[in-house]
């Protein structure tokens, strides 16, 4: 189930639920139509009030957890660019071969993941960038070792550039991978229909039907789950990260 979640997007999502809301709204209304007509006094009900506030912390945590691990990933970005630029500077350094050899790679390494970054790719498609990277990876160590071997005097912060880009490879492949749990996005589904149905509830008991402020209650759900599962879904959507430091990066790389 977790997979099927995380493949769908964000607004097939937010129409589901908003849809099951609705029906819901429908089932809470004969519930209080049929209490209503079995008669006998009733206290007004707190769980409808309880109910909106759990819904309403709920969207506000989710809501907060999606959007810093958004934030994860724009600081992602901004250091694994400022890596591969230190990278670049060292490799500019040293003398030829070595020096175009080690470019060439770095250029092509920082393309491939503005392209993974900028396109929309199933999975297939990524583990084979992956295994790009570190076929990448393994040609970048082996100039870089050469150019030790030869005695180049960056040693030490060639070798140190080239342990950042590695390591912020696995950091942003990590913040990439890294999204709010489905319990918790299963709770908040469960949470809404629930809520509406204890309005409609409450309405069918009353005998008043509010279809536009029930309606523009299911509509800010939906749209605020649309965005909650937007932030958490960094392949596709809306939102995205910006790729800007990459782009810049990129013009100042002369091919």
């Amino acid at each position: 189930m977790e997979l099927i979640v995380s493949k769908m997007d964000a607004r097939n999502v937010a129409v589901v639920v908003a849809l099951a809301m609705l029906v819901a709204w429908r089932v809470g209304i004969r519930m209080g139509n049929w209490l209503r007509l079995k008669g006998g006094g009733r206290q007004p009900s707190k769980f409808d009030d309880a109910s909106m506030a759990l819904l309403g912390l709920l969207l506000a945590f989710t809501f907060g957890v999606s959007i810093g691990k958004h934030d994860q990933r724009r600081l992602a970005v901004v250091a694994d660019s400022n890596a591969i630029g230190d990278f670049y500077t060292c490799a500019t350094l040293l003398k030829e071969p070595a020096r175009t050899k080690l470019q060439s790679v770095i250029r092509e390494y920082a393309e491939l993941r503005l392209h993974l970054a900028q396109g929309r790719i199933d999975s297939v498609e990524f583990e084979n960038a992956l295994t790009r990277f570190q076929e990448m990876q393994g040609r970048m160590a082996e100039v870089v070792g050469q150019a030790v071997s030869d005695g180049t005097p960056i040693a030490i912060p060639l070798i140190n550039s080239l342990n950042e880009v590695t390591s912020n490879h696995a950091a942003r492949l990590a913040a990439v991978r890294d999204q709010v749990p489905l319990s918790i996005v299963t709770l908040l589904f469960v949470s809404s229909i629930i809520t509406t149905m204890l309005v409609g509830r409450e309405q069918g008991y009353a005998a008043i039907t509010e279809l536009a402020g029930t309606l523009c209650f299911i509509l800010l759900v939906s749209l605020a789950i649309y965005v909650t599962l937007d932030l958490n879904q960094p392949d596709r959507g809306v939102i995205r990260v910006s790729q800007e430091p990459l782009e810049r990066l990129l013009s100042s790389m002369p091919k």
